[in-house]
């Protein structure tokens, strides 16, 4: 017979969302319910490929301390899974010394979190990574802890260890209704009904679709974003041991990634797609958006660009302000929700982590205060929005 009833049941399972089952389970075991509305690892949400950034630099404290926590939370993953989830790399953020995004609030974060990193200019850049061709003007910060989360990889890790743990994940089990019925939930999900004391909301692009089940709307914006992965015919000089991830600090932001998972250079613009929808998305990739990466590549990291081996779609979630939400609906709280803001997956093992000790203790020891669903540029019906991060 199916089991009807859990203390706990996480709606979404792509990446916040396995970790979310995953904590979960270390503490509540076979009390765990995780839905998917599609199969697991399916490719139509945020947080599938081969590969995300990981870094601790960050443009305020509060973030970087939380990227601490995150690689603390990974290496825990780590050692439970016994599988490399951070492939270390190291990471540079370089650009413009007169930029739009200043590399002194990432130099200052770092040093308040007692983070190291060197400030290199434009010349040491380049005799440590030949590959480069930058000018005077260029700068960049290199902090060594940085790399790839293996973000197929890790959702996988996390949707194992959970069901090792004793929790039940069930794909295919689209959510239609969640009500409240005495201080509990029933949640709606294909053709069965469950009951549950919490509920965990991390459906990613269908966020506002979930949260209409507590008459509430955010102002989010969905996107339908690109990588490209390049044949370089200088794979080697782009191992991961020998270049780092890195990150253009300009608008518009490029970013990419040393050969991993695919016999190619990755590269992407961050925020360079147009708005969609999570149910009207589709899956071609668009040229201007292929040009201006090829284009960025071409000046400052051409020996990276050859024949296109394949372009990836995914979509973004973003908040006005670009930071993420992690709390409790207004006035449920029995009910959580985290929305990843298109930044999120670096830090997806300690959301997991935090909604957990949120879900069972009711308290975390992160800081969580810029991450309110109510503080007021959520409140706008149309906020002014700035996603340079």
């Amino acid at each position: 017979m199916t089991r009807r009833d859990y203390r706990y049941i996480v709606v979404g399972l792509g990446g916040l969302g396995s970790a979310a089952a995953y904590w979960l389970s270390k503490r509540a075991g076979p009390d765990v319910l995780g839905l998917e509305q599609f199969e697991l690892g399916h490719l139509r949400g945020e947080s599938e490929d081969h590969s995300r950034i990981f870094r601790l630099s960050y443009h305020t404290p509060f973030y970087v301390a939380l990227a601490k926590r995150a690689l603390e939370s990974w290496r825990l993953t780590e050692a439970d899974a016994a599988e490399e989830l951070i492939l270390g790399t190291g990471g540079l953020d370089f650009g413009p010394r007169d930029s739009a995004i200043s590399l002194d609030t990432y130099m200052d974060s770092m040093a308040a979190n007692a983070v190291p990193f060197e400030h290199l200019d434009a010349a040491t850049i380049m005799r440590r990574w030949p590959q480069f061709t930058l000018d005077d003007q260029i700068h960049g910060v290199y902090q060594e802890s940085a790399g790839i989360a293996k973000a197929a990889l890790a959702n996988a890790a996390h949707r194992r260890l959970a069901m090792a743990h004793g929790a039940t994940l069930r794909d295919r089990s689209p959510i239609t209704k969640i009500v409240a019925v005495g201080g509990e939930f029933v949640v709606e999900a294909g053709a069965n009904s469950y009951r549950s004391e919490k509920v965990i909301l991390i459906p990613g692009p269908w966020s506002n679709q979930v949260l209409a089940h507590f008459d509430l709307r955010l102002p989010l914006a969905v996107t339908r974003e690109q990588v490209s992965y390049f044949a370089s015919p200088h794979q080697a000089e782009f191992a991961p041991e020998r270049f780092p991830v890195w990150i253009w600090m300009d608008d518009p932001c490029f970013y990419g990634f040393p050969v991993f998972g695919e016999p190619a250079t990755k590269a992407g613009q961050d925020v360079g797609g147009h708005p969609t929808t999570a149910d009207t998305r589709d899956f071609v990739p668009d040229p201007a958006y292929s040009a201006r990466v090829e284009g960025f590549l071409a000046k400052y990291l051409p020996r990276a660009l050859g024949p296109i081996h394949s372009i990836q779609t995914c979509l973004y979630t973003l908040t006005p302000d670009r930071d993420f939400v992690i709390d409790a609906v207004p006035g449920r709280s029995n009910a959580l929700v985290a929305i990843g803001a298109g930044h999120a997956y670096k830090f997806a093992s300690v959301i997991g982590r935090i909604l957990a000790e949120l879900a069972i203790d009711g308290v975390t020891p992160s800081d969580l205060a810029p991450f309110r669903i109510t503080r007021p540029i959520l409140q706008m019906e149309n906020p002014p929005a700035n996603y340079m991060v």
